[in-house]
Parts: C-alpha cells; structure tokens; sequence
C-alpha cells in the first residue's frame, strides 16, 4: 500500500521539494500553504500530479484545518503509513526579532497540527525545527551535537532569540508526545537551507545572486567580514525529512542536526556565487550590524547519519550553480 504525507507549508522552501520526493515515490500529498514567502511557482511542476492534492490555507485557520482533518480521517483507511510533516514557518533573520510575528505560526501553529495528527490516528509526525536554537554556542571542533548545552542570547542581549525559543519550546512538544505515546516523530533542525526557486530575496544566497546578477556587486552586513557558515541544499535537507520517516527507530522524539559539514566565510560565499554567474571580481560593500549573530555555526550530524544512512550529496558549488542555471532559465522567459 501507498503512504500519505500531509504536509502544512507545502510551497515553502522544504515543502515543495518533499512534495516533488514523495510524488517520485508514488506515494500520496495532502498539502496547503498561505504564501507567506513563496507562490504555488515552486510546485508547477507536480501540482498537477495525481498524486498531490494541494489547497491554500494557514495552519492557525481553524475551519480550514478542520476540513483537512475530516479529509484526512476518509482517506486514512487506503495507506499503509500516515505521516504529517510541519514545515510551516515564519523565518527569516528580519522577523527573528518580532515575537509577534513568529510565535503564532511556529509555536501555536505546530501545535495545533501535532494535535490534528494525534487526534486522526496519524502513524508519525516530523517537526522541522532550526539550528537557531543553539544561539551563541553554534561552533565547536567536530560541529555542535544534539544533546549539547545551548547557549542563548536573551531579552537582555537581543530579540533575536524569541524565534530560537518558539522552535525550542516545539522540540519539547514533540518529545513528549511521543514518550507520552501518542504519536511516534522527531525534530530535525536545519542549518541555512536554500533552494534554487526561493523567492525571499532577503535570504542572504538569494541576495548574492540577484545583486551580482543586477550590477556584479552585493551589500553585506559588517558581520559578514568575520561570519562562517553552512549551507545545505533543500534537495537533501528533504532526503533527510523522508529517512527518518522511513526509519521506525529515528522516530524516537528526539532531535536530529540536519546539515552539512562544508563550512565557508560570506565573502567565500560571494565568490562562489560570483564564479557560477561568470564575474571575476565581485564587488563586496559592508553596511550594517546585526546583534547576536554567531560568527561561526556548524552542526554535527553524525546521528542522523548513523541512524538512517544519509548524507549530503550536493556541495555548494553545485547547488549554486543549479541557483543561477533556475535564475537565467526564469529571465529568460
């Protein structure tokens, strides 16, 4: 039998590219987003599928979630294997500093949709959480380990750190359901993913590319003289979203890092963004501070890795050439 995925977020940046996974798979989409940083674009090429069934909604509209879970509850009996997946979030660094503008979505939100999967029978909920959580201790040799002590930034330092915390406070959701019994699933925290058709362009790949495009020259934060960072590729952060759903023991309510160990400075980022557009010597001006933001990051992520068997499979290189090859492919239409 075929397996069902309800997904909320659906066109976002982790959503839409599970949706293009699980159709591949044959498997079954019960998708919704209500474009708050992307379109119904990033699904044109399987929102047609037989296999997907995508409608717009937000995870806090209680009419419209009821409607799901009625639709969900019918269909329930033709799958081997339900499964939701809570990728619907507000993010980015701009709103890390509003409260109000998260805690809604990412805390009440993902509350509510974990309620919805307990409530009709769903066999596993997978919670996407954030390499956000561990603030201003984000870098040790080796990389920074699930069960390390956080260090965070608070009301005191910067506002910076409510958006850590609503994604904390979910892992704590999620862990207790699951020892309380009621549904098996875990927390994947992701670190920097992009996408080849993500339309937030203050997302700093996105940026590069379309300031370097524009006139070969892009505005940094002062942070970025100093700043290392991660980055993976939506391509195999979804990979990793479906390996745990496929591994019965990885459901276990705990936390699994999901990243990659490819560790480059901004301004490293800048060339390698510049190489694959074709210009020699990007111009690079610094403008701007940001508070509790951590110079380096990099996760471990040696668990998932041993839990399920994967890994990353696109280096950046890669995955910003597929950035700019999409790009060019888009202007040219």
């Amino acid at each position: 039998m075929k397996k069902l995925y309800v997904i909320s977020g659906m066109t976002g940046m982790t959503g839409n590219e599970l949706a293009r996974q699980i159709v591949k798979r044959r498997d079954d989409v019960i998708g919704f987003d209500n474009f708050f940083a992307s379109s119904t674009e990033t699904i044109k090429d399987v929102i047609a599928s037989e296999h997907l069934e995508f409608f717009e909604g937000d995870v806090n509209n209680d009419a419209q979630m009821k409607e799901l879970e009625e639709k969900v509850i019918a269909r329930k009996a033709d799958y081997e294997k339900v499964t939701y997946i809570n990728c619907a979030a507000v993010v980015h660094t701009e709103h890390f500093y509003h409260v109000d503008r998260t805690f809604e979505t990412n805390v009440i939100g993902m509350k509510k949709f974990l309620e919805q999967a307990i409530r009709v029978g769903a066999d596993s909920y997978i919670n996407c959480s954030t390499s956000e959580v561990y603030s201003m201790a984000s870098w040790k040799e080796g990389g920074v380990k699930e069960d390390d002590f956080l260090l965070l930034a608070t009301a005191e330092h910067s506002q910076r750190t409510s958006y850590a915390t609503g994604k904390l406070l979910t892992e704590f959701f999620m862990k207790d359901a699951v020892e309380r019994g009621m549904i098996k699933g875990c927390s994947l925290r992701f670190a920097n993913v992009y996408s080849k058709n993500e339309l937030l362009a203050k997302h700093v790949i996105p940026h590069v590319i379309t300031s370097l495009m524009k006139d070969g020259k892009v505005t940094l934060l002062e942070n970025s003289k100093v700043n290392k960072r991660t980055f993976l590729h939506n391509i195999d952060s979804c990979a990793a979203v479906l390996a745990v759903a496929d591994t019965d023991v990885a459901l276990d309510g705990t936390i699994y890092n999901v990243a990659t160990e490819q560790e480059v400075s901004m301004i490293e980022l800048v060339d390698v963004c510049a190489k694959a557009i074709g210009i020699e010597k990007p111009e690079i001006i610094f403008e701007g501070y940001r508070e509790s933001d951590p110079q380096r990051r990099v996760l471990s992520a040696a668990k998932i890795k041993a839990r399920t068997g994967w890994k990353p499979t696109i280096t950046l290189e890669q995955g910003i050439k597929m950035c700019v090859d999409y790009r060019r492919q888009v202007e040219e239409k």
